[in-house]
This record gives structure tokens, sequence and C-alpha cells, in this order.
């Protein structure tokens, strides 16, 4: 077995979005036809969240398309998913999106060991201003990186 990583959807906007403080891995609880969609890479993450509902961590939203030679059995497209975290993972990463501004962020979709795996970022909302600089400093940083190439072409 490789410990190879193929991942299937991530969230692009996601840290565009939002501040992510921290990042956990979960599993997931998928169906047959599921897992076969992401194999197939038919995933979409653009209108997930995760929230914590009766002690277990689920998530909601999250688009598998079904899968192309699925018969009757098929998944519904966006079902709630439940989501394997340990009690102590569940309970902090709860407390801490119930905190002001604090939201839990399905950041990417991913195999890893056979195993269909989430990424689950704790993030807070960033303002109009926030979004700005960030911007600001990566052009900064860009332009710095571009004259230390040019001078260094030089010598």
């Amino acid at each position: 077995m490789s410990d190879s990583v193929k991942i299937v959807a991530s969230n692009r906007k996601a840290t565009h979005e939002y501040r992510i403080d921290e990042r956990v891995e979960a599993g997931m609880v998928l169906h047959g036809t599921e897992v076969k969609s992401l194999r197939a890479g038919k995933a979409n993450l653009r209108e997930a969240f995760c929230l914590v509902e009766g002690g277990e961590m689920v998530l909601k939203q999250c688009h598998i398309s079904p899968y192309d030679h699925g018969n009757r059995a098929n998944h519904d497209p966006v079902r709630v998913r439940k989501l394997l975290l340990h009690r102590r993972e569940i309970e902090k990463l709860g407390k801490a999106s119930a905190q002001k501004g604090y939201t839990l962020v399905p950041m990417k979709i991913y195999f890893k060991k056979g195993k269909a795996k989430l990424e689950i970022g704790l993030g807070k909302g960033k303002k109009l201003y926030d979004k700005r600089s960030d911007i600001a400093d990566r052009d900064s940083k860009r332009r710095m990186e571009r004259a230390d190439a040019r001078s260094g072409r030089d010598d």
C-alpha cells in the first residue's frame, strides 16, 4: 500500500472567505456508489458546511454526483453525511464553532491509504478589508520575488 494522497475535490474559496486557524482530518461514512463517484472525481464542496448535531459531526450540502453505472440503489447527491472523529475532537470543534464568527469549513476531500477523508478547517469569516490586504500582500510578495529573480540574472 502506498501512502499517496489523491485529492478529489477542494474548496478553493475557503481560504479567500475565511481565515483558517486549525485543520483537522476526518473520515467519512459513505455508501458504495458514493465512493465510486468520488474515485471518478465527481464531488463539489462549494456550498458545503460542517456542524455538530447530537454529539456527532455531520457534513451538509456536499454534492457527490450519482454514480454513472449505478442502479436504483444510487445515493442522494446532497444527503447528510456523518464524519468520523474522536469524541474529544468533536467537543473541541463544537465549542470553537459556537464562538462568535467561527465556522467549520470543509477544505478538501481526498483518499489516503484507500480511505475517503475530509479536511475540516476552523475558520473565521474575513471582512472585505481583510481580503483586500491579503491580495495586496500577495501582489507585493510576487513583485519582490520578480525583482530578486531579475537581479540574480544580471550577475
